[in-house]
């Protein structure tokens, strides 16, 4: 049997793909715990959560168009896209979870 070879840009592809998976996990437990009234929770936060995800959404194909127009390989041209992902993500871990962030 072969052994597996996985080259270093898509290790940290895959790295990218699952911290922003955790850190999406943590950001969608404490905004439901929230919604069920469980933890006290910002008044606008429904509604941040619905802007921050077309903001995201946006601003990760312009970075991706900006990577390809640039010559970047697919690997690159997807890490540019997950960055605004990752930003908000873990941004959002931060705040959700910091001890007086719950307003």
């Amino acid at each position: 049997m072969l052994p597996i070879w996985i080259p270093a840009a898509q290790m940290r592809l895959a790295h990218q793909f699952t911290k922003i998976a955790i850190e999406s996990q943590v950001v969608i437990g404490m905004r439901m715990a929230g919604m069920m009234g469980v933890i006290a929770q910002a008044p606008g936060e429904p509604f941040r959560m619905v802007a921050e995800k077309q903001a995201a959404a946006q601003e990760s194909l312009f970075a991706m168009a900006n990577a390809g127009l640039g010559g970047a390989s697919p690997e690159s041209m997807m890490a540019a896209g997950l960055r605004p992902y990752g930003r908000r993500t873990r941004a959002n871990s931060r705040r959700l979870t910091a001890p007086r962030a719950r307003r």
